[in-house]
Order: structure tokens, then C-alpha cells, then sequence
């Protein structure tokens, strides 16, 4: 199925939930973080949240640095 991530089309696996789409791209849950459909996903809920088709995330990473 295909979703938009961050203004790009991807493809993911059906019934995905947000962690493992997450993992599967290689982020670590606690440096990012997810808007799907405008709005926010609290960290404990990306095991919960299941992806569908159309769905929009924009994920954002912090990084460190001084």
C-alpha cells in the first residue's frame, strides 16, 4: 500500500503499525518524532497505530550537536 512520508509516496506493508514502519527505515523511535494525518503520535502509541492507505506522516529526527 502506499503512504506519504514526509511529501513522498512509499510503499509499506499492509497492516503495518507505525514502529515497525519506523524500524524497517532504519529510526530509532526515541530521535523522531511522527505526524500522521496532522496530528502528533505519542512515542507509546507507534506499536499501536496502524498504517493505511493515504495516510501522511511527516517524521521529523532530532539531532544532536554543539
Amino acid at each position: 500500500m502506499n503512504i506519504m512520508v514526509n511529501g513522498q509516496t512509499e510503499s509499506c506493508a499492509p497492516n503495518a503499525s507505525v514502529a515497525q514502519f519506523l524500524a524497517e527505515r532504519g529510526h530509532k523511535t526515541n530521535t523522531v518524532v511522527v505526524e500522521r494525518n496532522g496530528h502528533i503520535l505519542a512515542r507509546e502509541a507507534f506499536a499501536q497505530t496502524f498504517l493505511q492507505q493515504g495516510d501522511k506522516l511527516e517524521i521529523v529526527h532530532f539531532v544532536g550537536g554543539g
